[in-house]
């Protein structure tokens, strides 16, 4: 299943110390989005994901977050995670498509046989213009602005908002579906992604974690 040319896709994540951590209420949170006019859903986790998939037909691009102090790739570092989330359920797999050390095999090999093992798309999470090149030979189908403002590389970057010179240098030099993610947290800034030739566009945060839209108009207020 694809994702539409100019879909709005939600994330719906919350990690453990969150009130709303848990499939309940992220399948919760993917029929609001859905309802709101949403046409693709991201999600972590092989539970989230079987529990979304259970209450949506939308593409879901699906991801495994794995921590280790040993290597900063988190998103589906292996195969091992790639095949828990397509098997409950994701169209779609992310993952973390950076040059940095990651517990497994290169990405180029992981991303192809993400495609030829599992028979899924994916979803190339990267930082910067020549990793969206790198990951596009290797084959994945969509290559996401997400980590730019993440890696050590491009940290400078991530106090500036989303980075829009990023996904137009993408749009102009890889020939594949660009998505806009990382920072978008208001409607303009969502249309201007789309002005610049994002394909689709991922918001999480600003539609679906209330303890941080809360602190944000706190600190407004303050």
């Amino acid at each position: 299943m694809q994702i539409p040319k100019g879909a709005l896709v939600v994330s719906c994540q919350a990690r453990a110390d969150n009130p709303l951590h848990g499939p309940v209420y992220m399948s919760a949170m993917a029929r609001a989005a859905e309802a709101g006019g949403a046409r693709g859903i991201r999600a972590n986790g092989a539970d989230d994901i079987k529990a979304i998939r259970a209450v949506t037909a939308l593409p879901i691009i699906g991801i495994a977050k794995v921590w280790d102090d040993r290597f900063p790739v988190y998103i589906t570092p292996g195969f091992a995670q790639a095949t828990e989330i397509a098997a409950a359920g994701a169209d779609i797999v992310g993952l973390d498509a950076t040059a940095r050390p990651r517990d497994g095999e290169p990405v180029e090999r992981l991303i192809g046989r993400i495609r030829r093992e599992l028979g899924r798309e994916v979803f190339a999470d990267i930082a910067t213009l020549e990793e969206g090149r790198a990951a596009h030979a290797a084959g994945a189908t969509y290559i996401a602005t997400t980590l730019s403002g993440y890696t050590e590389e491009t940290a400078s970057r991530k106090a500036e908002g989303p980075d829009l010179e990023l996904l137009s240098a993408l749009v102009a030099q890889v020939p594949a579906p660009i998505v806009a993610e990382g920072r978008f947290d208001t409607p303009d800034l969502v249309a201007e992604a789309f002005r610049r030739g994002a394909h689709a566009v991922v918001v999480g945060t600003a539609i679906t974690n209330p303890r941080e839209i809360t602190r944000k108009f706190v600190q407004a207020a303050s």
